[in-house]
């Protein structure tokens, strides 16, 4: 989910098994790369910049760490057995406000690491079908990072990503981090107009994640927002004639660009890379809702079209998401504050607004859900 944004990389990446060879030039490496970052002043602070909240939390890089490929795993999808009613999720206690009729909501007085199974199971359905959800004054941040994991894994096996830094100990653990004082990111707009770089989660892996978390852990005292966008909806907009064109056609999705921006940075590369093949349009198990499934970080190419065909199609679409403002939320972030989105039916970007210098600091935890599936065009 939200990029740190270390870096900008040209690259021609061949995609061994459908045998393309694609220049993607608007590759943004999504995971903190084990780039220098000052360890003293994370961990101590200075007279500009206070140590950091979580310091337990800080990425780290094990370069003899190396992980086998992954395995398919059956997932079970617990929004199937939720009360649709949501009486845990959204008792009386609970406050509820819709960021936009289509997508978001911000949820509080409820302290989601304390719901029951029956509760977990309607957040499962309930982030489905709003695909955004912000819960206030959360604990995650506090607890045991094994316990956080703990609670996360009750949606799916845990994702370990190929390079991206984690705490120590603790490789499930996905960290967005930009050290305070660290300029870095700001050369993005060297090459580039806009730091926005949209895209699902890791979609090159066979199983992708579904219900997914993101807490804070520091902050700029502005900016560095997320955004999200609401692939359900993006889909719906598209004609009827549009949307059936669609359906029946596969993109491969590709972790290659992103082993090699790693390995160009002299960082870690934990798993060999792959590729997958994903329908352009997947089903939602818990709501039997269709979705646009492509994004410009990891997709590569339509298999069966030739090159001018797929780069223009993939455009298309790209900016079909891109521009959708009206199904689009924008997650401001405060502390204790956790985020749970679907990332089956969803997009999401950073935001690198902030140039001051503060640390913005995030961890995610990514439970894995079923492989992509299509069901049959509705009209």
């Amino acid at each position: 989910m939200a990029a740190s944004a270390t870096s900008t990389t040209l690259l021609s990446p061949t995609v061994p098994e459908i045998g393309i060879v694609k220049t993607f030039g608007n590759y943004k490496e999504q995971a903190s790369g084990a780039q220098a970052y000052n360890k003293t002043l994370e961990e101590e602070g200075d007279a500009n910049h206070p140590k950091a909240n979580y310091t337990h939390y800080l990425p780290t890089w094990d370069p003899e760490e190396k992980y086998p490929p992954l395995t398919p795993f059956e997932h079970a999808e617990h929004g199937l057995d939720a009360d649709k009613k949501f009486p845990e999720l959204l008792g009386p206690s609970v406050e509820r406000e819709d960021l936009t009729p289509t997508i978001g909501t911000i949820l509080s007085g409820i302290q989601i690491s304390s719901l029951s199974k029956e509760g977990k199971d309607q957040l499962a359905l309930f982030a489905a079908q709003r695909k955004v959800l912000v819960f206030k004054e959360q604990d995650f941040a506090d607890l045991p990072i094994e316990e956080a994991l703990g609670f996360g894994g009750y949606f799916g096996r845990h994702h370990i990503h190929p390079t991206s830094g984690a705490p120590k100990g603790h490789p499930e653990i996905h960290l967005v981090h930009r050290g305070a004082d660290d300029r870095s990111g700001d050369t993005l707009l060297e090459s580039r107009t806009s730091t926005v770089a949209w895209h699902s989660d890791v979609t090159y892996e066979k199983q992708p994640p579904g219900t997914t978390f993101l807490y804070i852990l520091d902050k700029p005292s502005t900016g560095g927002d997320t955004l999200f966008a609401n692939m359900a909806e993006a889909y719906r907009r598209l004609s009827p004639a549009f949307r059936e064109r669609l359906h029946g056609l596969k993109a491969v999705h590709s972790g290659i660009e992103q082993a090699d921006s790693a390995q160009a940075r002299k960082s870690v590369v934990r798993r060999e890379p792959v590729t997958s093949v994903h329908p352009l349009v997947r089903t939602h198990p818990a709501t039997g809702e269709k979705a646009l499934f492509v994004n410009p970080q990891f997709t590569r190419h339509i298999v069966g079209f030739k090159k001018d065909e797929s780069d223009n199609l993939l455009k298309f679409l790209y900016d079909h998401i891109a521009y959708g403002a009206d199904f689009h939320a924008r997650v401001k972030w405060a502390e204790k504050t956790v985020v749970v989105w679907d990332n089956r039916v969803t997009s999401h970007s950073a935001t690198l607004d902030w140039s001051t210098g503060q640390r913005r600091h995030l961890a995610r935890i990514t439970p894995q859900a079923e492989a992509p599936y299509e069901t049959a065009f509705e009209g």
